[in-house]
């Protein structure tokens, strides 16, 4: 055989080029998930400690202004070219413009202990997934990456941070993948989505940190009559997630039209999410909450909870403080399913479980994550109830989402055909319009 010959052959082999892009995006995600599982790992110690202190120090809460005033000052004077956060990392995988600046990682990092440590409402997963990206994006300059290879490295970047932070490797991968256009999934990707995501969380658990262990105990059959049931749960998860996502929208635009300095708006809020919980007499609507969600698998909650969670946690993000939505997300909707029991006939425990991924699904506009989150966390046997549950919920959520960069891929409803390609904001803008 001769030279000209080998080669045919040797290029007509299409598991060749794979066989060097699964090496490739292993080195590289491989990278990523020491740094960025490493770091997760530090965050996560780190805000075990800020927790603990503030529910041992109950006083640290009157600085919550304080704490937010310079949280606001740091990015301010530091962070404007960072401060769109998740959606920064959305606008940069749609409209490539430059590489994400490396201080997204420690700006957000402070900001959000800082907002846990005086008492703020906020999650984690905001915090996780812009210090992966930030670190994958560092490596489009050190390997001189197309734009094509970036976008990989933005999706490796979003599913380490996603799960190492949540110990949920397969929903991380599939989160990277899913929420970028909403109704679509970038399947060229999901190699190197994967690999980071397993790494990642691999590379957390060496530094011996756990993650909070939910249970659902109680599996009914599915028949007709549950199967309207679940739906039904569905529905109302779905209209809760997008009353969330409209009211972090709504704080967020009322304190940029009345306060124009942003250090103060973070003060400002402050003052009266300290004053509140003063008022309240409690700290269980502050932080990330996790002793009442593990509670409302197991016994009878207020039917009021996830309702002021929802009040809480929209307020101290839209008033500029700093951290995730979706351990919120797990609260409102984990409580939410608790109080659905006074009227739909499933065990406790099933709703609660329904309802702690639901809720995100709908906010986030990814129902297949989220579904696979549940049965990472819950176990297989409730997963034709948390399809159905997350589905729903991602249906009658609407065109809306905590992420106002997503693109519409394919859209939720006929209704909505001729918004393809816009982003979440836009309809948004086009409603308060009409």
């Amino acid at each position: 055989m001769n030279v000209s010959k080998l080669k045919t052959a040797f290029s007509s082999i299409e598991q060749l080029p794979a066989l060097f892009y699964l090496l490739k995006w292993l080195f590289i995600c491989t990278l990523i998930g020491a740094i960025a599982g490493s770091i997760s790992a530090f965050f996560l110690i780190s805000l075990d400690w800020v927790t603990n202190y503030r529910e041992a120090h109950l006083w640290i809460i009157a600085l919550l202004p304080l704490g937010g005033f310079i949280v606001g000052l740091s990015y301010h004077l530091f962070g404007n070219s960072v401060v769109k956060g998740n959606n920064l990392l959305l606008e940069e995988f749609h409209n490539p413009k430059k590489i994400i600046p490396f201080k997204m990682a420690p700006l957000v990092l402070f900001g959000t202990l800082a907002t846990h440590l005086f008492g703020g409402s906020a999650g984690r997963e905001g915090t996780a997934v812009q210090i992966g990206g930030a670190v994958a994006d560092q490596f489009t300059k050190i390997f001189n990456l197309s734009n094509r290879d970036r976008k990989i490295l933005l999706i490796a970047g979003i599913s380490a941070g996603f799960a190492s932070v949540f110990g949920t490797p397969l929903a991380g991968g599939i989160f990277a993948l899913e929420v970028l256009i909403l109704g679509r999934i970038r399947l060229d990707a999901i190699v190197p989505s994967f690999l980071a995501a397993v790494l990642a969380d691999y590379f957390c658990t060496l530094w011996n940190v756990t993650h909070t262990q939910y249970h659902i105990d109680s599996i009914t059959v599915m028949n007709p009559q549950n199967l309207i049931w679940a739906l039904l749960a569905g529905i109302i998860f779905g209209l809760v997630s997008m009353l969330f996502s409209k009211s972090t929208h709504f704080w967020s635009a009322l304190f940029k039209r009345y306060i124009k300095y942003p250090p103060l708006r973070p003060f400002v809020g402050g003052a009266i999410i300290a004053i509140a919980v003063y008022a309240l007499g409690t700290t269980k609507y502050i932080g990330l909450g996790i002793p009442t969600i593990v509670d409302s698998f197991t016994m009878s909650m207020n039917s009021y909870d996830f309702l002021i969670k929802i009040l809480f946690t929209s307020f101290t993000l839209g008033a500029g403080f700093k951290g995730g939505e979706v351990t919120p997300l797990f609260y409102i909707g984990a409580t939410l399913g608790n109080a659905l029991i006074w009227f739909v006939p499933l065990p406790i425990d099933l709703l609660a479980g329904m309802g702690f991924v639901a809720v995100f699904a709908g906010a986030t506009n990814t129902p297949i994550a989220c579904t696979v989150m549940g049965i990472e966390l819950f176990g297989i046997e409730s997963g034709v109830f948390i399809a159905l549950a997350c589905s729903t919920a991602y249906l009658f959520s609407g065109h809306s989402g905590v992420y106002a960069s997503q693109i519409i891929g394919s859209p939720k409803t006929k209704t909505f055909d001729d918004e393809k390609g816009a982003h979440l904001s836009e309809i948004s803008e086009k409603r308060k319009m009409n």
